[in-house]
């Protein structure tokens, strides 16, 4: 499995950094932007899958994991620099855990939510990918 971290370009500055996401950074169309916050260390998030849509995770504060399954393989990033954003393609099962206080992910989607592009149970998704291997 190939995993893409994306840089962030930022604008160093004694007063601070800037980070700077304009869309020659991200990959694909920007259709919906969120963010995860005040999530307790002992909690996860995600556990699905999308069809189509792509995301670029960008820890904005504090660090988690991203536990990422393709049906054969599994990666565990940690994702920790505000300057690093992860790309996830479609077609890959995700998890997020391990937050830390004050932990911030910042989501970019490639699609606006759509129930229908969501695959959220594991044994769905492995029958998923083995019926639509390229």
């Amino acid at each position: 499995m190939e995993i893409q971290l994306i840089d962030i370009p930022k604008i160093q500055n004694a007063k601070g950094n800037i980070g700077v996401i304009e869309l020659d950074v991200v990959p694909f169309d920007i259709k919906r932007v969120y963010y995860l916050y005040d999530v307790p260390s002992s909690a996860s998030r995600g556990g699905h899958a999308h069809k189509n849509l792509q995301q670029l995770l960008v820890p904005l504060s504090g660090s988690f994991d991203v536990v990422l399954k393709d049906g054969t393989e599994e990666v565990t990033v940690t994702l920790n620099k505000p300057d690093k954003g992860l790309l996830i393609n479609n077609n890959i099962w995700r998890e997020l855990e391990n937050f830390s206080s004050g932990a911030v992910c910042m989501v970019i989607a490639s699609r606006v939510y759509d129930e229908a592009d969501y695959i959220r149970e594991y044994a769905d998704f492995l029958d998923y990918v083995r019926t639509n291997k390229k």
